[in-house]
């Protein structure tokens, strides 16, 4: 019978938190997308499980140059994009704290002395003034119980903003890197190239040489001497235009690791970097390590929330409040018998007519939610869409640049031979210049093939959300 008693003695006192399960926000299940069961573009990748949070290493180390792997650092460390992507965290951090602190009682204190003096005229007063000190300290705890989950939803939404904004983070760390990683790689290819030119500057510059001596001794024609000077200056004029790229490239690695374009030079480097192992991979990979796929999800899950944090609008809300202290006009304040407290007011609030507010919220929250599906559905397709570019352009550069090597080095020996005919007489000098211009052609697109093979590699990582295994 005593145990029946105390059970009934505690009914009330859980029957809020009873109460406070409630939610009017939907069942949430992440908006369905097809996934396939391996890449189209390359055999062997099956389907694999979020790791958007995972950390991804350095994997710009695997190019294998230092300059690199130094710019790199000092973009994560003065970026404004960056910092930028972490204020924004922060901010969504501190929203989510405010909201979270409904979820516990506001507990205030306060303390006041004052001296008062009581007409004698007063109310049933006996003509005599009255002159004391009031003393008073006590604190107050108000409480809205969470009935139908309005508070509850609100911090899940704030919480999943929050996220969503972590992986936004993580994306812009991400993109901010690659970025890096192209520039330096578009850089070093002009590089290459500049050397190149340099290379046939000098040659041509003894081809010309050549026929000069030639024309003058009444061996080769005035139109000889012209061609090759053609040669010459074309290629020099291509110095200056190779130099005038390089220079924007170097200044836009200068704005992405936060430095003045006027206080920043990277030395030229003749050759490339070295080509990574393409990182492999799954498509269900794919949806746990892009940021941005992530960021997405979590923001169709905060709308979800929110639908509930609208409909919890059509229902009274809870407050409970609680005050206690102590009060005196003499002695002691902190006695017993100074002590007082209330319970109370227990207050409901609906409202009853808002001219339609609360349902167009209601809609408002569910076209919200369908939108931010919608979106999500989209950035997973992009990001498919991205990788399998980015896997087909690994894999057909690689097939290119194989086949533009053989290419430039038979231009180089046909260039060799036209020359050594010329010079033995066994041609003119129109098939010097052709085998010539056919070379360095050849030769630069095998560069710009090497380069594009690069960018591939690094978009390819980009693409995966990082190197898998990161």
């Amino acid at each position: 019978m005593g145990v029946d008693r105390r059970r009934a003695a505690l009914f009330p006192a859980l029957l809020p938190t009873l109460l406070a399960a409630c939610s009017m926000a939907p069942d949430y299940h992440p908006p369905e997308t097809a996934t396939p069961a391996a890449f189209k573009e390359v055999a062997g990748w099956t389907a694999a499980r979020p790791m958007d949070a995972a950390p991804r290493g350095a994997w710009w180390e695997a190019f294998g140059d230092p300059v690199l792997n130094d710019l790199e650092t000092r973009a994560e460390r003065a970026s404004p994009t960056l910092a930028a992507a972490l204020a924004r965290y922060d901010q969504a951090r501190a929203t989510a704290r405010v909201e979270a602190s409904g979820l516990v009682p506001t507990i205030s204190a306060g303390a006041d002395a004052s001296r008062r003096r009581v007409s004698g005229n007063r109310f049933q007063g006996n003509g005599n003034a009255i002159t004391y000190d009031d003393y008073a300290a006590g604190g107050a705890v108000d409480y809205e119980i969470d009935l139908w989950g309005r508070i509850r939803n609100s911090v899940a939404a704030a919480r999943a903003d929050a996220q969503a904004s972590e992986a936004d983070l993580a994306s812009a760390r991400l993109s901010l890197q690659a970025s890096v990683a192209d520039a330096y790689a578009r850089l070093r290819g002009l590089d290459a190239q500049a050397a190149l030119l340099r290379q046939t500057v000098e040659a041509f510059e003894r081809a010309y040489q050549l026929t000069a001596t030639r024309r003058s001794g009444g061996i080769a024609s005035g139109m000889d001497v012209n061609r090759a000077k053609t040669a010459l200056s074309n290629a020099r004029a291509q110095i200056s235009a190779v130099a005038n790229e390089r220079a924007a490239t170097e200044h836009e690695i200068a704005a992405l690791v936060g430095i003045l374009a006027s206080d920043f030079t990277i030395a030229p480097q003749d050759a490339l970097p070295q080509m990574p192992a393409i990182p492999s991979g799954t498509p269900s990979e794919l949806l746990q390590r892009r940021p941005d796929i992530a960021a997405a999800e979590r923001r169709v899950l905060a709308a979800n929330a929110r639908i509930g944090v609208a409909k919890a609008a059509y229902f009274p809300s809870l407050t409970l409040g609680l005050t206690g202290g102590w009060e005196t006009t003499h002695g002691d304040l902190l006695r017993s018998p100074n002590s007082f407290w209330g319970l109370g007011p227990l207050s409901a609030l609906a409202t009853l007519f808002d001219g339609g507010r609360r349902k167009g919220q209601v809609r408002f929250s569910r076209a919200e939610y369908e939108e931010l599906a919608a979106l999500y559905r989209d950035t997973v397709l992009t990001a498919f869409r991205q990788t399998e570019d980015a896997i087909a352009a690994n894999r057909h550069l690689a097939t290119q640049s194989a086949d533009q090597r053989d290419a430039a080095e038979a231009a180089e020996r046909t260039s060799r031979i036209a020359f050594s005919r010329y010079r033995d007489g066994a041609s003119d000098y129109l098939e010097v210049v052709t085998a010539q211009t056919d070379a360095l052609d050849a030769r630069r697109a095998l560069i710009a093939v090497d380069t594009s093979r690069l960018r591939a590699s690094i978009a390819l990582i980009k693409a995966m959300g990082g190197p898998a295994g990161g």
